[in-house]
């Protein structure tokens, strides 16, 4: 049982490695993330030399598998706290009066807008650009504006130029 216990621990923390790393690698973090895979690596040794060295019990090949489902569980929380990147939000609205960009800069966010047309005649479209860890903030501060607010989130692999790009290199996006 011990050994169980062990190798579903072991298997946690290496799947949990690989899996910020992986995520490091994609958001161009390379040296974090090298530096992840050292730890990762050793966890993995370890580990894989416990099951190979007792394959003949078939709940130490459960745990090893358990444990890696569980490590990406964990590993993708604990990305998701990190937050790393920007998210790009496209809002489109029947706020014609553009209101709600106003208000949005008024709270600091970088917002390019511009007149649309839909399907139930004008709109007020938008694209604004923040960091991750304020996306849920900003939807809030959407639907607040307008319920009924239509809106789209991508992250954006390049960020250059523009007034927004100075003010978080300066430490001051938000009021």
């Amino acid at each position: 049982m011990i050994m169980v216990l062990i190798i579903l621990a072991i298997n946690i923390v290496y799947v949990t490695f690989f899996t910020i790393r992986m995520i490091l690698t994609l958001k161009g973090y390379r040296y974090i993330a090298a530096m992840v895979s050292m730890v990762e690596v050793v966890v993995y040794i370890i580990g894989l030399g416990l099951v190979l060295d007792n394959l003949d019990k078939v709940q130490n090949i459960i745990a090893y598998a358990v444990g890696y489902g569980i490590g990406i569980i964990i590993g993708t929380k604990i990305e998701e706290k990190m937050a790393l990147g920007y998210i790009t939000v496209n809002v489109i609205t029947a706020d014609v009066d553009h209101t709600m960009p106003k208000l949005l800069r008024d709270k600091g966010y970088g917002v390019t807008d511009w007149g649309a047309n839909g399907l139930e005649g004008n709109r007020s479209a938008m694209q604004i650009l923040t960091p991750r860890k304020d996306e849920l903030k900003l939807y809030e501060v959407i639907k607040q504006i307008d319920p009924k607010a239509f809106i789209i989130a991508y992250e954006p692999k390049t960020i250059h130029g523009g007034f927004w790009v100075k003010s978080v290199r300066k430490g001051k996006l938000f009021k």
